[in-house]
C-alpha cells in the first residue's frame, strides 16, 4: 500500500481524531510515505500512546484541542493540504444516552471544521460517514443512494454530516469525499469502556476467560471491514485524479457479511491457539439492543469503479491480525 501513495509525500495532511483508532493508523501509515502529519485530537475517546511512537518524528505535529472551538479548528487547518476528518462520537447507545453531546460534537464540531477547512483552502476534505446512516432501509446489499430513516441520535449526526459536506461543495466549492464506515475493526481499538466495540470487547473478555454476551441470538450481520481496507478508502480519496469521484459518498467495507454469532466463534478460535482454555468458554446471549440496525452488508461497486479500491482483507484475514495484535499488545 505504501508505494501506491508515494504521491503524498510532503503533502500537509490534517487528521482530525488523530490519536483514536483509525486516526492513528492512518498517521502512522502517512508518515511512512512521507507526508507531513498534523493530528489533532482532545483525547475524549483517543489515547496519548496510540501517537506516542510518533511524537519525535520530523514530520509529525499534534495539537491537542476541541472540534467543538472553531479557534483550534482554523489554527489546525493552516497551510493543510488535505483534511481526513476522523474526530466524532461514535458508539449508538452513547449516542441515545447523550444525544445533545453526541450533536455538539458529530454536527457542531464537524460544521467548524468545514468552515476552517474552506477558510484555508484546503484541497480536499475526506471524513468518516457511517453505515448507520442507511438505518431502517432493509435492502441488502446497501446501496449509497438508498437510505433509510435513521434509528439513533448517532446516525442522524452522520446523516446530517452527508447534507453539510455536499452543501458546502455546491455553495463554497470544498471538494469533499464521504466514507460510510462498516464495523471496522483492527489494531489500537480500544476493548476497554462502555461504548467498546463489538470485536475488541470480545476479545479482551476471551483473554479474562469471561463470557462474551451477544445482544440477541447472534443471527444479526455485519459488514466487519479491516482497518487496512479503511485506510485504502481514505488514501485514494485524498489522491484520486477522478474528477467525478470527488462530492460523493462511498461505502467502505468489504462487502460480505458474517453473524455475531460466526464471528465470536471465530474469534474464539483463533485465540485458542493462544491459549488453549479459551475454547471452553461460554458465549452467552442477552437482549436485542436499541438502535441496532439488523443485518449490514455493503455494495462497495461504487468504490471499485470510481476510486479503485480493492479490498486487502477479507474478513477471517483481518481478524487474525487483530488478535494477533491484541495478543501481541495485550496479552
Amino acid at each position: 500500500m505504501i508505494k501506491q501513495f508515494t504521491k503524498l509525500k510532503n503533502k500537509n495532511i490534517l487528521i482530525t481524531g488523530g490519536a483514536g483508532f483509525i486516526g492513528s493508523n492512518l498517521c502512522e501509515t502517512l508518515l511512512k510515505v512521507g507526508a507531513q502529519v498534523t493530528a489533532l485530537d482532545n483525547f475524549a475517546t483517543g489515547h496519548q500512546h496510540n501517537i506516542e511512537a510518533f511524537l519525535n518524528k520530523e514530520n509529525f505535529s499534534f495539537i491537542e484541542g476541541d472540534i467543538r472551538d472553531l479557534e483550534t479548528c482554523h489554527k489546525a487547518c493552516q497551510n493543510q493540504d488535505f483534511v481526513l476528518h476522523q474526530a466524532a462520537l461514535g458508539s449508538v447507545p452513547r449516542s441515545i444516552e447523550d444525544p445533545i453531546r453526541s450533536n455538539a460534537v458529530n454536527i457542531g464540531g464537524f460544521l467548524n471544521m468545514l468552515v476552517a477547512a474552506r477558510d484555508a483552502g484546503v484541497k480536499r476534505f475526506v471524513y468518516a460517514a457511517s453505515s448507520s446512516t442507511y438505518g431502517d432501509s432493509e435492502a441488502l446489499p446497501k446501496v449509497e443512494e438508498n437510505i433509510g430513516k435513521p434509528l439513533s441520535p448517532y446516525a442522524i449526526t452522520k446523516y446530517v454530516n452527508e447534507l453539510y459536506a455536499d452543501n458546502f461543495f455546491k455553495t463554497y466549492g470544498l471538494n469533499t469525499i464521504g466514507l460510510r464506515y462498516f464495523n471496522v475493526f483492527g489494531r489500537h481499538q480500544d476493548p476497554n469502556g462502555a461504548y467498546a466495540a463489538v470485536i475488541p470487547k470480545f476479545v479482551m473478555q476471551f483473554m479474562k476467560h469471561e463470557s462474551p454476551v451477544i445482544n440477541g441470538d447472534g443471527t444479526y450481520s455485519r459488514d466487519f471491514t479491516y482497518i487496512d481496507n479503511v485506510i485504502q478508502m481514505n488514501l485514494l480519496a485524498i489522491t484520486t485524479d477522478n474528477e467525478e469521484a470527488l462530492n460523493e459518498v462511498y461505502n467502505t467495507a468489504v462487502g460480505d457479511r458474517t453473524t455475531i454469532k460466526d464471528m465470536a466463534e471465530q474469534l474464539r478460535g483463533y485465540l485458542s491457539a493462544y491459549d488453549a482454555e479459551v475454547k471452553n468458554i461460554e458465549i452467552k446471549h442477552g437482549p436485542n439492543r436499541q438502535g441496532d440496525v439488523p443485518h449490514s452488508l455493503a455494495s462497495i461497486e461504487k468504490a471499485q469503479n470510481k476510486l479503485n479500491y480493492k479490498p486487502s482483507h477479507v474478513f477471517a484475514e483481518g481478524l487474525k491480525e487483530a488478535v494477533d495484535w491484541y495478543w501481541e499488545n495485550l496479552g
